[in-house]
């Protein structure tokens, strides 16, 4: 049996921030809240896409530019341009998922050290830590705005383990996307699929190690491999 690993990585959106609240900042401008889902699942495929044809994109540059093909055809309460800053304004307010920050302060007193990997804003994800207490905990806060691609490309990942010093396979990537647990294991990571919702895991994709249904059972997961 593997040992436990020595740095655990962390997804930023969906796993760690609740982005539920989107919705109420797409009915604020008057487009269905519905709409939240289908515009960060449009600015993740373009984001990829980029990356897939050799580019790397910004995560609010393609966010705005979705937003604005998505409420063209709406019947909004003000101008496009001030509905795409109220709803990409509503990032920068988000909070944690509620067993976040006990998972986190565990796993740090526990000696792992903590960083994290987002295709978004490192400043927006510091914020949000900071918010909650717990930025501190975290050794690195990084985004593939600094690396040549997003995530899951094999780079992205390799750009984390360079960033902290360590080889790919001492650490794991927690994530609630089976497409980013799939990227971390081609590009030799450990992984742990935080479920939250009780998915079936895409068997397509090449299964995690772990599988947690919130943060605070993964540090008793790594006990027991340790």
């Amino acid at each position: 049996m593997n040992p436990a690993p020595q740095v655990i990585v962390f997804d930023v959106n969906e796993t760690l921030s609740d982005m539920a609240p989107m919705g109420a900042r797409f009915s604020e401008v008057g487009a269905p809240a519905e709409l939240a889902k289908l515009w960060f699942a449009t600015l993740l495929r373009d984001g990829f896409a980029l990356t897939a044809s050799g580019d790397n994109g910004s995560f609010a540059a393609i966010g705005a530019a979705a937003l604005r093909g998505l409420l063209a055809g709406e019947e909004l309460d003000r101008g496009l341009e001030a509905a795409v800053e109220h709803i990409m304004g509503g990032l920068a307010g988000l909070q944690l998922h509620p067993d976040v920050s006990g998972g986190i302060n565990t796993l740090a007193a526990t000696g792992f050290r903590l960083v994290t990997l987002s295709n978004g804003s490192a400043r927006i994800a510091g914020d949000l830590f900071a918010a909650a207490g717990i930025r501190d905990e975290f050794e690195l806060l990084l985004s593939v705005e600094d690396a040549s691609v997003w995530k899951p490309a094999p780079a992205a990942y390799g750009y984390a383990a360079a960033a902290a010093g360590i080889d790919a396979g001492n650490m794991l990537l927690v994530a609630v996307h089976p497409w980013d647990i799939h990227g971390a294991a081609r590009a030799g990571l450990r992984t742990a699929w935080l479920n939250r919702t009780g998915a079936a895991y895409p068997a397509y994709f090449e299964a995690p190690e772990f599988t947690i249904t919130a943060l605070t059972e993964l540090p008793e997961a790594l006990a027991a491999v340790d």
